[in-house]
């Protein structure tokens, strides 16, 4: 596949392919921030919510815009962007629906039968989402073949949400709407409109296979490619693995690290951004590496905090301030020199290269003691910075005249 050249349009036409989508998010970011004063009590975990559903909708639409401006034919760009505000008009729209069917803004009701049929669409958003890692990051399908593939899964897609759509309609029309607090319809599916159900799991399943194909293309990609487009894959797969990491986390759970955890649907956008932008793109081995060492290392010393508390007060009988006291210093007092332990075990498995950099860069300095020709000093330099740094572009300078 051929390299993508970055495109650059006038600047009236990048104004203008800024601008459209910026304005249409502000509008609608207001809006949610309206839904969110108006639409009942104001509690804290509800605040909480919106505003990291607010930080995952700017991020995602800051990126698209970004790359949209800076590749405008790139259709990640406009996915991104269009994904923000589809959520956007989504969660809004059921906000103006509670406003009508729940509340009584009876005044609000010419609007209210499309605002509903909208605000039952928030989970064809993920329809987006395959797309994104499968054209990245180009834009462009691997081959013809997949033309197919990819009309059948729009074909699903747009049957489903068409289904669901009219489903809705239907209850508007024999005046069944039951709107629940969730912002669901309790009776949409069911009795008559049970055919739904069966349509909306054929679509999920759709995107659960379309999702894994388009993974398992990338990573096949991933095991053919080098260089460049090999950082750019880690980029992609470190964006993935956090968001899915999170996003599993946050459905399981209950409690009130729901509103954080999905703080990291954030890095699927981010991290497709940099490696479209190409920008600092081989720091992705440096964060693979220190992730993993900060990951292990706070379940290591988690793990010797909790032993350390039940052996003081279960076992030796300490008061339990005392016990948590010792545990916390013991913790903390152990946290660099495993810190550097396991550093040096990450970098050696997953980041051979820098781990070997001081044997580098030592061979080479016994090597400089015999050579004598200036162009074979020159290569071999180039060599070892690029092998021990692997630096995006080197450049090396050298004054003449000196002895």
């Amino acid at each position: 596949m051929r390299a993508l050249t970055r495109l650059r349009s006038p600047r009236g036409t990048s104004r203008v392919v800024t601008a459209a989508p910026a304005g249409v998010l502000v509008v609608l970011l207001g809006w949610l921030i309206l839904n969110g004063a108006m639409g009942g009590q104001v509690t804290l975990s509800k605040l909480g919510a919106i505003s990291s559903l607010l930080v995952v909708i700017l991020v995602t639409a800051a990126v698209g815009i970004v790359v949209a401006a800076h590749q405008p034919r790139n259709p990640i760009g406009w996915l991104l962007a269009g994904e923000s505000a589809f959520i956007l008009l989504s969660v809004n729209a059921g906000g103006y629906a509670n406003f009508v069917y729940r509340l009584g803004y009876h005044d609000l009701s010419f609007a209210g039968p499309p605002m509903l049929v909208l605000g039952q669409l928030f989970n064809f958003l993920l329809t987006g989402f395959p797309l994104l890692i499968l054209l990245f990051p180009d834009g462009r399908l691997p081959s013809r073949r997949w033309r197919w593939a990819l009309g059948a899964y729009l074909a699903i897609a747009a049957t489903a949400l068409l289904a669901t759509a009219g489903g809705v309609v239907s209850l508007v029309i024999t005046h069944r709407v039951d709107l629940q607090a969730s912002g669901n319809l309790a009776n949409l599916g069911r009795g008559s409109l049970a055919w739904i159900i069966p349509v909306q799991v054929t679509f999920l399943i759709a995107v659960a296979g379309f999702w894994l194909t388009a993974v398992g293309y990338q990573a096949l990609s991933w095991r053919r490619s080098t260089g460049e487009r090999r950082q750019q894959l880690k980029w992609l797969a470190s964006g993935a693995a956090a968001c899915g990491f999170f996003g599993i986390w946050a459905i399981a759970t209950n409690s009130a690290l729901w509103e954080v955890l999905i703080l990291g649907f954030t890095a699927l956008p981010i991290s497709i951004g940099v490696g479209i932008l190409k920008y600092r793109l081989y720091d992705i081995d440096r964060i693979i590496s220190r992730t993993l060492a900060y990951a292990i290392v706070t379940g290591l010393l988690i793990g010797v905090y909790a032993g350390l508390v039940l052996l003081a007060t279960h076992v030796l009988a300490f008061q339990t301030p005392v016990a948590v006291a010792g545990s916390t210093l013991a913790a903390a007092a152990l946290f660099t020199p495993v810190r550097r332990r396991v550093q040096r075990i990450v970098d050696r498995r997953f980041n051979r290269a820098r781990y070997d950099a001081d044997r580098t860069v030592a061979a080479f300095a016994g090597r400089l003691q015999d050579a004598v020709d200036l162009d074979t000093v020159t290569a071999d330099l180039t060599g070892v910075v690029h092998a021990a740094l692997e630096p995006a572009h080197m450049w090396l300078w050298i004054r003449e005249g000196q002895p």
